[in-house]
């Protein structure tokens, strides 16, 4: 009995060192390995975030003593000088940043995760922390969620690559430092899951959630240590009243479908029109964000202060209808021109103006509608879910900020009729695609070239269906040394010419000659065999990497190497097209 235990107990900690965790981590199979990454990138993500949170809410609460939030209190004059000189700033480091470390926000983590297999690099993280943080604090129309993404993405990436991963996993991590930092940032665990799974990512897979819910978690939990586990929108008992709503409601998934369209395109504009010089851009967005926050000082910031007079029907139509297209512009303006924000906190506070506007104008119609609140929580949802083509994502993140599950029904109608609509009504103007999708092809990146079998080959790297019965052998060869080759009875011989290898070969083929002809020397390039050409690949690849290898250059194997400290290849293993193929039909 204690033998069997001793045993057991020896197995699992040969399973968790280090070669064996990375060669565990090479399939999605391995679920105690992945369930560890996605504990750490959570705990990695919440401490970034955390420190990210306190260093802008403490500067903010310096400069605005009312609140972090409370732009609204400052002098006319101080409204526009704090984002003008912010945005200076920010044009300031950016000129002197080289083009490839200017990468920043959820659209650089897309680019990154389909053009370089997740490869995040710490001077774009530490660029993301310094110019997120001063746009923030210098009051630019955004949110903390794309910066926050970003870095918790960056945090991910960067322990896969320290722990020298198999890139199937980093793209794992990835999506575990999205959802952390979702959680972290707005107290939200369900949604940071949905959103990775459904905005960066892009799949769902039984394996590929259980890291992802347990970064989202603990990332979550890391947070509320410091900051509480309060909902940002607490408001209890708001439902919907009568059946006499869903009219109400369906039109307005319509209208708030309108401003989404509009956003995005928007966006598109001011990017296909901007000037080239990226200070200038960050400039121009600055003075346009200082000229608009003059007049509507409610769209500086984040704006979830006056998300919350809007639950409360406090705040008249006008001014609703003006902070909603006032912040809307704002906020396409300083996307399109590349200011390092976020979208999701404005697209709720759009959505948010919007369905109090639409609760004014619908109860001056009829007395039959619900509480403003009601209609607020709404737009907020549909807003979100319409701009990101993320209608589930929408959904959770209503329910987890308000924890009030009695608008899920009324806010699953109105989310997906403002999807579809925003989607799908071409025919009327509309069709976008989601504004991460849309930012992508910005900058010449197809997220939706990525079909089901280049997905499902990411999931596995190479290591995982290599074979490493081979030996590798010189390509001339006496008898002697010929049948000392076959003596490990190996499946095939990667022959070695010169520095490199030029190919391989059954070793039933050498078999067969040594059998068949009666000479000392061998020459296994001319011996009778069905000879391959081959191509090298690094055991961290996807098998999607080794498909492409494949078929771009035409060989018929790949040998597959560790690059050792002395940078020299060894080979590990071989890898046939067949062996992609039955991972796929499996």
């Amino acid at each position: 009995m204690l033998n069997t235990l001793i045993k057991r107990l020896s197995h699992l900690r040969a399973s968790f060192q280090i070669r064996a965790f990375r060669s565990a981590l090479s399939s999605l199979d391995a679920a105690p390995q992945f369930a560890i990454l996605g504990i750490l990138s959570g705990l990695f993500t919440g401490l970034v975030i955390l420190l990210f949170r306190v260093l802008v809410e403490q500067v903010l609460t310096w400069i605005l003593p009312s609140g972090p939030d409370r732009f609204e209190q400052l002098a006319a004059l101080e409204r526009f000088l704090l984002p003008t000189a912010g945005a200076m700033v920010l044009a300031l480091i950016f000129a002197l940043l080289k083009q490839e470390n200017r990468g920043v926000g959820v659209s650089h983590v897309l680019e990154r995760l389909h053009r370089h297999q997740g490869y995040l690099s710490v001077k774009n993280l530490l660029v993301q922390f310094v110019t997120g943080a001063i746009a923030l604090i210098s009051g630019q129309t955004g949110g903390r969620e794309g910066p926050a993404i970003h870095l918790g993405a960056s945090v991910s990436s960067l322990l896969g690559q320290t722990l020298k991963l198999p890139n199937n996993s980093i793209r794992v991590l990835i999506g575990c430092g999205a959802a952390a930092a979702i959680g972290s940032s707005f107290n939200t665990p369900i949604a940071g899951v949905i959103f990775s799974m459904e905005v960066i990512v892009l799949e769902y897979t039984i394996a590929g959630f259980m890291p992802v819910i347990l970064a989202a978690v603990t990332g979550t939990l890391v947070v509320q240590q410091v900051f509480g586990d309060e909902p940002v929108f607490f408001i209890p008992g708001i439902a919907m009243d009568s059946y006499w709503d869903l009219p109400w409601i369906f039109l307005e998934g319509i209208v708030i479908a309108v401003l989404a369209a509009g956003l995005i395109r928007l966006m598109v504009i001011c990017h296909d029109r901007a000037p080239k010089p990226i200070a200038v851009k960050i400039i121009l967005a600055g003075l346009v964000t200082a000229s608009l926050g003059f007049v509507v000082p409610e769209i500086l910031g984040v704006g979830y202060d006056t998300v919350n007079q809007a639950l409360q029907g406090s705040i008249p139509l006008m001014i609703l209808l003006l902070i909603c297209c006032t912040k809307l512009v704002a906020t396409a303006i300083n996307l399109g021109l590349g200011m390092p924000i976020g979208l999701i906190g404005p697209t709720l506070v759009i959505g948010a103006m919007a369905g109090g506007g639409f609760w004014q104008l619908a109860s001056t119609v009829s007395d039959q509608v619900s509480a403003p609140g009601f209609y607020v929580i709404l737009g907020m949802g549909a807003m979100m879910g319409a701009a990101l083509q993320a209608p589930l994502a929408a959904l959770m993140a209503l329910m987890e900020l308000t924890r009030n599950p009695e608008i899920v029904l009324p806010a699953m109608l109105c989310i997906v009729i403002a999807n579809i609509t925003a989607a799908h009504g071409a025919a009327h103007g509309f069709g976008a695609k989601s504004i991460f999708q849309t930012q992508a092809l910005m900058l010449g990146i197809d997220l939706t070239g990525r079909n089901s079998r280049s997905l499902a080959l990411s999931r596995a790297s190479v290591e995982s269906k290599m074979s490493r019965k081979f030996i590798v052998a010189n390509a001339r060869l006496d008898r002697a040394s010929a049948e000392q080759v076959l003596q490990s009875q190996p499946t095939w011989i990667l022959v070695k010419s010169g520095a490199g290898y030029d190919c391989l070969l059954k070793a039933a083929d050498l078999q067969r000659a040594l059998a068949d002809l009666r000479q000392d020397t061998f020459d296994l390039q001319n011996i009778p065999a069905d000879r391959k050409d081959i191509a090298r690949i690094t055991w961290q690849a996807t098998l999607d990497e080794a498909f492409d290898i494949i078929s771009r250059g035409g060989v018929q194997a790949l040998y597959v190497v560790r690059v050792s400290a002395t940078q020299l290849d060894r080979p590990v293993g071989i890898l046939l097209p067949e062996d992609i193929e039955n991972y796929y039909h499996s």
